[in-house]
């Protein structure tokens, strides 16, 4: 029974974790207060990079009793404002998919070692991030669940395949090793609607346990409070759905 004297309090830092092939990255680490056990959450960020958004977002998994990790995956690189380094992550032609998933793989590993962890790990992200996320848990065993807000690039035609990344995230679905929980906006044009369908029809194919939650009125990024997309009411609703798809995967 909660009361309000009782003592809460959360921790947020930056830390070094080695990340893809044992290279040292910079993460953003958040984690209640307290004996726990706790389970986690690897956050990987979308395209502005390891922003405000994400660190407050990492601090709010910790507040609601998460361990929370959020691997900058920009790090190799270079230093800069999340403006800057996006800049100089596409005029590189993005980061390879390889490596995002050493990386999201490794922030796993860093929570599970924690003596204050329950041993169950999920990935969130959105954008870009949720397009990273859908790697992380179609190509390793890493995570207990996968939450994937409007991730653009899930399916990618041919034209769109490069040498860094070089597989439409779709094509490895009959891997995908956990439950998923997908929320996205009903305006939005990467993923557009169809995108989400397609989508819906290959985990039904392959027998996946999914939940997707699709909202009208809402676009791409609804849920970015300091955005003219942000939409209060559908983003409030899809927090809902996931702190419950949450504590049914993860405890």
């Amino acid at each position: 029974m909660f009361t309000t004297d009782q003592y809460t309090g959360i921790l947020s830092e930056i830390i070094s974790i080695n990340g893809h092939g044992g290279t040292p990255i910079n993460a953003y680490f958040a984690r209640p207060l307290g004996a726990g056990p706790f389970p986690g959450v690897v956050l990987a960020h979308h395209m502005p990079g390891w922003d405000e958004f994400y660190r407050e977002t990492a601090r709010r998994f910790a507040d609601h009793g998460y361990l929370a990790i959020c691997p900058n995956l920009y790090h190799r690189n270079g230093h800069g404002t999340p403006e800057d380094v996006a800049a100089m992550v596409r005029s590189a032609g993005g980061v390879p998919d390889d490596q995002v998933v050493g990386d999201l793989e490794a922030g796993a590993k860093y929570l599970r070692a924690l003596p204050y962890s329950n041993g169950r790990v999920a990935v969130f992200g959105t954008c870009s991030g949720g397009r990273h996320a859908y790697l992380g848990a179609t190509r390793t065993k890493s995570f207990d669940a996968i939450v994937d807000c409007w991730g653009g690039g899930v399916i990618a035609p041919p034209d769109q395949l490069t040498p860094m990344r070089p597989v439409a995230p779709i094509d490895y679905t009959k891997d995908l090793s956990c439950p998923i929980l997908g929320i996205f906006g009903n305006e939005d044009r990467s993923p557009t609607a169809e995108q989400v369908n397609q989508h819906e029809e290959e985990l039904k194919r392959h027998g996946k346990p999914y939940e997707f939650y699709r909202y009208d009125g809402a676009g791409h990024g609804f849920f970015y409070w300091h955005a003219p997309a942000y939409r209060q009411e559908q983003a409030m609703d899809g927090w809902g759905k996931l702190w419950a798809f949450f504590e049914k995967h993860l405890g």
